[in-house]
């Protein structure tokens, strides 16, 4: 567009929305009070090439100068027009729409506007688009705030309070950035940095808004945890979760039920919560009841429905932080899975997640209030209905229902539903028998009306007689477990001998449910087979259909599959053999996921053989989504299978299904699973086992910054394998140990201990294993100030990974040259590595790892004197977590507050080292007087 000036007459016109330009006008545009002798000449001279560039755009009229475009060919435009609409959608309760339309405006700013433009209209132009600019963050903000989004705002928040110091509105939202995330001494510290801030630069005290935010912060004020709107609409941009299970189509009878609870879940939106709490015997239909009452209250809750299986009735039920995980996940809060540790901190995100939705949440099968409480969202708009066979007198505020068996009438109707009514006209008192006999349980009558409705050649009577014939006394017990168990017999007795085999043998895993692959190899059938055996089963309603592929049962019925599979399989060691090849059909496909993740790696190879083949995976995102989909039926085989024979295999699929644990994903299931199986080994006096199990207990201690427990499971592992000549432990224990020792500082023993790793994994020919302690000896290499050796021992590791196409285990060596690289001062390549590894950390699904490298990059931008983007990274590490758990959120937190400092926010990055200084000091840890030092005086001024 030619010269600078001939550009800033071009801007002067843009940004006139049509109206002429007298030449007077874009003088002083141009020049101000110092124009050149010759200006108008120029100006007509610029107007002339301006005119030959865009030909029939400028037009010249009343002594002046025009552009008239399309709104929609000026950038600016658009993000006024964008920015407009997302001020309409907040207004109407739209938050979602709002910030979409506004990050949309946002997105339209490449840089800084009119970049070299100059003269005194470009200048004043420029300062007002970038404070409108500046507005619209704040705007944006303060409703990602609103919509529980706290820790991803942070980042973003601290960066543009360092680069707008004294702009009190990113200020105030910091503060209640941080008090919401839990970080409630940073919060006040952001208050005092701004206080002390405004008075040396300006001479003045904070506004009242900030000092009333303070003190609200100092009294833990209730109302700081809402949002300060009313809840959004719903929006394109939020996951809606449908995961309520499909409503029975011939639902019959409970109208006073269905109103009472209805009314209650109409409340919701003018109530802090509601929530109804269903209790009655298994069978009496509270789960139907539920599914069909939260059906009709859909429209209420826009923002979506959840649904859990609590299991409250089985050996092992539903883990609350389990469940959160599942419910954040299905909300969209994060992907892959990586959440909080403990179950208060996944609660407290889960509610501020639901913060401004209007969420309905479904716990089915509960056990007690406390498995309850945590899932219960807290807020305003949303609503939860539980079931349960205990009546929760103790869940406070709990609108409490108590469903007893349908009355003859409504039992009579269901019954007439599915068998048909002209079957049951002609022999009302037969059905009335029938029903009786039931129990009038509502499942025990959808069993028999099913068995009945596919035998069109039965009448009525003789399901009467049947069942009469076969359990007598029916009509006089009470409507309980007994009743339902004799309607079960009924089904069951009525099954073909490859449906009744499938219903018992499928009844024995404990997981939650079971794929068709699953359910395959379980029953050592074709899959086409087995799917025809299972959709009849499920047309019995013998089995639940829980998604398309996966098939589970009611805890009832699984409970009499068992049984009957105690007393009819034969010979009786077909049991075993379907939880065995069960659990061949898990190890196998664990590991094909786990040698497509790393090809080359010979864990595979030293893995237990398995007799029934598993899955194929041509794709390494099918294969990872099929691992994390089956995380939890995988952890039940193993606890399952640790107390036999399968005990062995049961380990090793453990150590296939790594993953789960690294990611941090199904990190405590993981644990739970590895402690059982560590104990059955050493109850069996097995040291192949013990060594292999302990040695994936390391793994989980290490990631959770437990490396006392994590160096003494190693420790033991390595003798264990010493006796048992198994060289997986031999090899993983003391690579294990080497890192161990590089986070407790012991630096000549990692050393040994790596060193001896790849002593091991050389002679145990597996590359892959070589290059990790290659990596990881690096690291130690750096702590030892030996950075050159660092530097070459991280190289090799990545030629090795290079060289074999690993694409995860890569991004560790990046990591680890990162580090190296960092510590030699060469920190562009170090960012390069570090940022690649990033990607692949991402790309693999490795949330913890993404942690860690988000920290190592803040540690970079610091040595580079960065400290804006050191303390962006850092913010991100610690929403991430990473490998370490409390150990590394101190390690993360110093960091952080030495960012703080470089950017004048001494009183924060001083309340980040009291936290960091609180970790060390618990876990004994050396860095606490590293810390220690930080916090004096002269450290902080």
């Amino acid at each position: 567009m030619g010269s600078p000036q001939q550009r800033a007459l071009l801007a002067a016109l843009l940004l006139r929305d049509g109206r002429t330009a007298t030449a007077a006008q874009l003088i002083d545009a141009l020049w101000g009070d110092d124009p050149p002798s010759q200006a108008l000449a120029a100006v007509r001279t610029y107007a002339s090439r301006l005119r030959k560039v865009l030909p029939g755009v400028l037009l010249s009229e009343a002594g002046g100068y025009a552009i008239r475009v399309p709104a929609e060919a000026l950038d600016l435009s658009l993000a006024e027009e964008l920015a407009a609409d997302a001020e309409k959608a907040r207004g109407t309760g739209d938050l979602c729409q709002a910030r979409s339309l506004i990050n949309k405006a946002l997105g339209l700013w490449d840089g800084e506007p009119l970049a070299g433009v100059p003269g005194p209209f470009a200048e004043t132009q420029r300062a007002r688009l970038e404070e409108w600019r500046l507005q619209l963050l704040e705007s944006r903000l303060d409703m990602d705030l609103e919509q529980g989004c706290h820790a991803e705002a942070i980042s973003e928040l601290t960066a543009l309070t360092a680069a707008h110091p004294l702009r009190e509105r990113l200020r105030e939202l910091l503060m209640l950035a941080l008090y919401r995330s839990g970080r409630q001494a940073e919060a006040l510290a952001v208050y005092a940095d701004t206080r002390r801030l405004l008075a040396d630069e300006l001479g003045v005290d904070p506004r009242a808004g900030l000092s009333d935010l303070q003190q609200r912060i100092l009294r833990a004020d209730p109302g700081l945890a809402e949002p300060s709107t009313p809840a959004p609409e719903p929006s394109a941009t939020y996951v809606r979760p449908a995961q309520l299970p499909a409503t029975v189509p011939d639902f019959t009878g409970r109208v006073s039920f269905v109103n009472e609870l209805s009314d209650v879940l109409s409340t919701a939106e003018g109530r802090v919560m509601a929530v109804s709490a269903l209790a009655g015997i298994g069978g009496v239909g509270k789960t139907t009841l539920a599914v069909h009452v939260a059906h009709l209250a859909r429209s209420r809750f826009p923002d979506g429905q959840l649904y859990v299986d609590l299991q409250g009735t089985g050996a092992r039920a539903a883990d609350p932080e389990a469940v959160l995980g599942q419910f954040l996940r299905a909300l969209g809060t994060t992907e892959p899975p990586a959440l909080p540790d403990t179950l208060d901190e996944r609660a407290a995100l889960y509610r501020s997640v639901l913060d401004g939705r209007r969420i309905l949440v479904l716990l089915d099968n509960a056990r007690d209030a406390a498995q309850v409480r945590p899932l219960l969202p807290g807020t305003e708009g949303c609503a939860a209905l539980v079931t349960s066979r205990i009546r929760m007198v103790d869940l406070a505020g709990a609108h409490l229902v108590d469903l007893d068996v349908m009355s003859p009438e409504e039992a009579l109707q269901l019954f007439t539903k599915i068998v048909g009514a002209e079957r049951v006209a002609a022999e009302r008192d037969a059905a009335l028998d029938t029903v009786a006999a039931c129990g009038f349980l509502p499942l025990a009558i959808r069993i028999a009306a099913s068995r009945l409705a596919a035998r069109r050649t039965w009448t009525v009577s003789v399901l009467a007689a049947k069942l009469a014939d076969e359990r007598r006394r029916l009509d006089e017990l009470q409507a309980g477990d007994l009743a339902v168990k004799a309607t079960f017999e009924l089904g069951y007795g009525q099954l073909e001998p490859a449906q009744a085999r499938a219903f018992r043998l499928l009844g024995l895993a404990d997981g939650p449910d079971v794929s068709l692959a699953a359910a395959a190899a379980v029953l050592d059938l074709p899959l086409t087979d087995t799917e025809g055996i299972l959709e009849s089963l499920v047309d019995t309603s013998l089995l639940e259909s829980a998604a398309p592929g996966r098939y589970r049962y009611h805890d009832l019925v699984r409970l009499y599959a068992r049984a009957c599979a105690e007393r009819d399989e034969q010979p009786p060691s077909e049991r075993d053999s379907a939880m065995s090849r069960l659990l061949d059909f898990y190890l196998a496909s664990a590991s094909a996921v786990y040698a497509l993740e790393r090809p080359g790696d010979r864990l595979v190879d030293h893995l237990e053989a398995t007799r029934h083949p598993g899955l194929e995976f041509g794709d390494r995102h099918v294969a990872q989504d099929w691992l994390y989909a089956e995380a939890n039926c995988l952890m039940a085989c193993v606890r399952q299978s640790v107390g036999d024979s399968r005990l062995r295999r049961a380990v090793d699929l453990l150590w296939a299904a790594k993953d789960l644990a690294e990611s941090g994903a199904n990190a405590r299931e993981y644990e739970i699973a590895a402690l059982a199986a560590r104990d059955a080994a050493r109850t069996a006096g097995d040291p192949h086992a013990e060594g292999r199990a302990r040695t994936t207990l390391t793994t989980v201690h290490l990631i959770g910054g437990r490396f006392n427990e994590a160096d003494e499971e190693a420790r033991q592992a390595m003798l264990l394998a010493d006796r048992a000549d198994d060289p997986l432990p031999s090899c993983w224990a003391p690579n294990d140990r080497g890192i161990i020792a590089l986070y407790q500082s012991r630096h000549a023993d990692g050393e040994g201990h790596l060193q001896q790793a790849i002593d091991n994994f050389r002679a145990d020919g597996n590359d892959v294993g070589e290059a990790s302690a290659l990596c990881n000896l690096s690291r130690i290499r750096v702590a030892m100030g030996r950075t050159a050796s660092a530097i070459e021992l991280a190289q090799r590791g990545i030629d090795i990974y290079d060289r074999m196409g690993l694409t995860l285990r890569l991004a560790n060596g990046r990591y680890a040259l990162g580090i190296a690289l960092t510590k030699a001062q060469r920190l562009s390549e170090a960012l390069d590595q570090l940022t690649e590894a990033l990607a692949l950390f991402h790309d693999n699904r490795q949330p913890l790892w993404e942690g860690v490298t988000h920290f190592r990059i803040a540690e970079v931008h610091l040595a580079a004197r960065r400290p804006t983007l050191a303390a962006s990274h850092a913010e991100q590490a610690i929403a991430l977590r990473g490998i370490g758990g409390e150990w590394r959120r101190g390690t993360v937190l110093t960091v952080l507050g030495k960012a703080l400092v470089s950017i004048n926010q001494p009183d924060r990055a001083r309340a980040c080292w009291q936290e960091a200084l609180s970790i060390y000091e618990q876990l004994g840890s050396p860095e606490a007087d590293e810390v220690r030092a930080l916090l004096t005086p002269a450290a902080v001024a």
